[in-house]
C-alpha cells in the first residue's frame, strides 16, 4: 500500500491540496526566542503553527513535552499562557543539569558566571573539567558547550566552532547579555514549568489516558539523531503505538520518510507534510502527525480502512 494513498484517505484532495499550496516557510527571526540554547533540530520555526494547536485548550489542560531538547515549544505555551502547567521531560544528564539549574535558585550562580566568563579555549576547556563538581556547574558547561561548539551540538565527540559566524571564531555565538536575559525570563515562569528528568515513554504511558493532556512530541529524527544527541537511540515504532492510545491531543513531528509514514499508517494516524528551512538555508518538509488537523483549517475525514483497501 503506497503513503499517499492512505494519506488521501485521511484527507480529502480539495483540502489537503489547498491547506499545503498556502504554506511557506516560517522565518525564525519573527519569532520570539526564549530558549536558552541553540538546539539542533530545535523547533523555533514550528511556533506559529505550534500556537494553532495549542488553541484546542480548555480549563485544566496542561502541556508535556517528553523529548524537552531545547524547550522552545515549552517556553512558548508558559510564557504566552496558553497553558499554566507544562511540563518538561529530558533523559540527557547534561541538558537536564541545565533546565534544573535555571528552574531553580542557582540560576543567579549560572548567570553570575555567564557574566563573568571569556571565551578562549583554555577557559573552556577549565569549564569542561569542572563540569562533574555538581549539577550548576554541568548546567554552566552545557552552556558553555552549546553555545561554543560546531553547530551547538552537545553528543560526545563534537568538536568547536572554528570559524564561527562572521570569521568570529569561538565567541561568535557567545552572547551573555542575551543568554541572561533568556534565562532571567524562564526562571521567572518556574511555578508554571515542572521539569523531570526522565524517559519519555515511562510518562507518556502514565498520562495515556489523561484527555486533559496535550503532547507535544519531538523525538530524535530517524535519520539525523545519531550525529546530533547522545540519547539518540529511540523505539520509533513504540512512540506511535502508544500514541495511538493517547486519550488527549498529540502533535508529533519527525523526519518525511518512507519508513516515518509506514508507522504513521500502520496506527491510522492523520499526518501532512510542513516546510521548513534549515540553517543551511536549504528547504525540505518534515511530517506532522496529529489526533485531528480541525485546527490546522482541515476537516479530518473518518478513517476507514476498507476503503483505503479498495485504493490499492
Amino acid at each position: 500500500m503506497k503513503p499517499q494513498e492512505i494519506q488521501l484517505s485521511l484527507f480529502s484532495q480539495d483540502e489537503m491540496g489547498s491547506a499545503i499550496r498556502g504554506q511557506h516557510v516560517i522565518n525564525v527571526a519573527s519569532v520570539p526566542q526564549r530558549s536558552p540554547f541553540r538546539y539542533p533540530g530545535g523547533k523555533t520555526w514550528l511556533v506559529p503553527t505550534a500556537r494553532k494547536w495549542f488553541a484546542q485548550t480548555q480549563i485544566g489542560s496542561h502541556l508535556v513535552e517528553p523529548f524537552a531538547g531545547g524547550g522552545i515549544i515549552s517556553l512558548t505555551a508558559a510564557a504566552e499562557r496558553y497553558f499554566e502547567n507544562v511540563t518538561m521531560i529530558e533523559l540527557d544528564s547534561d541538558m537536564a543539569a541545565a533546565w534544573q539549574t535555571i528552574l531553580s535558585d542557582d540560576c543567579k550562580w549560572l548567570i553570575t558566571q555567564i557574566s563573568n566568563f571569556k571565551v578562549t579555549a583554555d577557559n573552556i576547556n577549565d569549564v569542561i573539567t569542572h563540569s562533574t563538581d555538581g549539577m550548576k556547574e554541568m548546567a554552566f558547561s552545557t552552556i558553555v558547550r552549546n553555545r561554543t561548539n560546531h553547530g551547538g551540538i552537545l553528543a560526545r565527540g563534537s568538536g568547536l566552532i572554528k570559524n564561527g559566524e562572521n570569521g568570529k571564531g569561538l565567541g561568535s555565538r557567545w552572547y551573555p547579555a542575551t543568554l541572561i536575559k533568556r534565562i532571567t525570563e524562564v526562571n521567572k515562569m518556574r511555578e508554571r514549568i515542572t521539569f523531570i528528568q526522565g524517559d519519555a515513554f515511562e510518562y507518556m504511558e502514565k498520562l495515556v489516558n489523561d484527555t486533559a493532556a496535550f503532547f507535544f512530541i519531538d523525538p530524535p529524527y530517524t535519520i539525523a539523531g545519531r550525529r546530533l544527541y547522545n540519547h539518540y537511540e529511540v523505539d520509533h515504532h513504540r512512540v506511535f503505538e502508544i500514541t495511538s492510545r493517547m486519550k488527549g491531543h498529540f502533535l508529533l513531528t519527525y523526519d518525511d520518510t518512507p519508513e516515518v509514514r509506514g508507522w504513521a499508517e500502520e496506527f491510522n494516524l492523520p499526518y501532512i507534510t510542513i516546510p521548513m528551512q534549515t540553517t543551511h538555508l536549504v528547504t525540505k518538509e518534515e511530517l506532522l502527525i496529529s489526533d485531528n488537523f480541525e485546527w490546522y483549517g482541515l476537516n479530518e475525514f473518518k478513517y476507514e480502512r476498507e476503503n483505503a483497501e479498495a485504493l490499492c
